[in-house]
């Protein structure tokens, strides 16, 4: 790597080199957007996947095939399963996983793994950012020291600074047509000014906005925030709605109208449960560091228990329906429409979906599952429903079934065929609202839950 140029110097003129380290659903649409502007390398340990890269084909459905194929036919972009590749770029930007262990305690592992890979192949003059989601410290407290054990340094007050380290937490919403990487701000902590403006630099070539901070722990912070923000009152609607259910109120109704409100509310949607890596997982990173300083996060806790409960309340009421028809859910066939953790998307990350199907499976029902965007299912790090496929949701087929459970509200859905071909329908999303608006005879097969 050349250091006749400092690193803003290289971003200012185009002649920086990005690495991107994970190439999921934060580390390629990264590889998109600054593809467009720099020589891009990706890297991940999974060679299937830089293989599929560098024939130029996507594996997530949402990722545009064509784009990655016009970058590696550019002679942009290229992945790597071997890492010593990045001593030729100018930043390493990490986008690895930072899921739960089985205790929920952060399970840091990939992170780790991709920071020894990069100090092997660290040099002087690069940036490092770290973009996975994590607790306030971990950039400081983790990913420097080992950054630093082959002797280069980053200092905070910024002499001697060898190398620059960042935090600038991903923002990517899956699926999201109105908020993409470039019209979403970004925000910049460094582990000194210096690090601070060589990340602005370079992420400002590729965002609208770019938000400092005054340290990687701010930045850390700042987006366990976001989400906790969301947990908390995801929470706070799905209580109101098992509420509501008893009361014989529709909350979806009650949102509605709460909405109209000009100022002092914001409205949150309740569902199954939480699902995506962020919501359900976040939360408990700040809790868990929390009891380091001695302090209970009482909300989050709170938070977590009842939407990680919503699932069990799904079944429940399945029971309640298939009960009034005099069905037992031991021997039912039921059908789980969609198992993406959210719509139009082919993400299967933490969805409650997968708990449904589960809970149905150890009460004895028939489970089937129909998904648009998984033909099949994998085995998972939890979960193995490897031996179910896709469904097909015709006339004739959802009429084979005793109850359908609408958990995901994909727009492929035909909601009135649903309602009308299915003895009873369990819907988590309010998707039949339309359905009882132009029908109001069918209302009596559709339970809100």
């Amino acid at each position: 790597m050349s250091t006749s140029k400092t690193f803003v110097e290289k971003v200012r003129d185009g002649s920086a080199r990005v690495g991107i380290l994970g190439l999921g659903y934060v580390g390629l649409p990264l590889v998109l957007e600054f593809g467009k502007h720099f020589q891009t390398a990706g890297f991940d340990t999974d060679p299937k996947k830089v293989q599929a890269l560098n024939r130029g084909e996507s594996y997530i459905k949402h990722i545009p095939q064509a784009e990655i194929a016009a970058l590696v036919k550019s002679g942009k972009f290229r992945a790597y399963d071997d890492f010593s590749e990045l001593q030729k770029v100018d930043a390493a930007i990490i986008c690895v996983p930072t899921p739960l262990n089985e205790f929920r305690e952060p399970d840091l592992t990939y992170v780790e793994a991709t920071a020894r890979a990069i100090a092997k192949n660290l040099q002087r003059g690069q940036l490092v950012v770290l973009e996975s989601t994590t607790y306030p410290g971990t950039t400081d407290e983790m990913v420097q020291p080992i950054l630093e054990a082959n002797g280069l340094k980053c200092d905070a007050s910024g002499s001697p600074c060898d190398y620059m380290l960042a935090f600038s937490p991903e923002r990517v919403d899956p699926g999201n047509k109105n908020y993409g990487i470039r019209n979403v701000p970004k925000v910049v902590g460094g582990i000194n000014p210096a690090s601070k403006e060589a990340a602005c630099a370079l992420y400002a070539t590729i965002v609208d906005k770019v938000v400092p901070v005054s340290t990687t722990r701010a930045a850390e912070m700042t987006k366990l925030l976001e989400n906790i923000y969301r947990c908390v009152n995801i929470a706070m609607v799905n209580e109101l709605k098992v509420l509501s259910e008893r009361m014989d109120i529709d909350i979806w109704e009650v949102i509605e109208a709460a909405s109209s409100k000009p100022y002092g509310f914001t409205p949150f949607q309740p569902g199954p449960g939480l699902g995506g890596h962020c919501i359900p997982i976040d939360p408990y990173y700040l809790s868990w560091k929390a009891r380091e300083y001695e302090f209970q996060t009482r909300f989050i806790e709170l938070a977590g228990e009842v939407n990680s409960n919503m699932p069990y309340h799904v079944v429940h009421n399945v029971t309640q329906a298939l009960n009034k028809r005099k069905k037992s859910v031991n021997g039912s066939k039921v059908l789980v429409l969609g198992v993406a953790y959210k719509k139009d998307i082919d993400d299967l990350r933490e969805s409650p979906s997968l708990r449904i199907m589960e809970l149905l499976l150890e009460l004895g029902a028939d489970v089937a599952y129909n998904d648009p965007f998984f033909e099949h299912l994998h085995k998972m790090r939890k979960h193995d429903f490897s031996h179910l496929h896709s469904e097909s949701i015709d006339a004739a087929n959802l009429a084979k079934f005793d109850c359908a459970i609408i958990a995901t509200d994909h727009s492929a859905y035909d909601y009135e065929s649903i309602v009308r071909n299915t003895p009873v329908v369990v819907d988590t999303r309010n998707a039949t609202r339309k359905v009882v608006a132009a029908h109001p005879d069918l209302k009596s097969k559709i339970v809100l839950s």
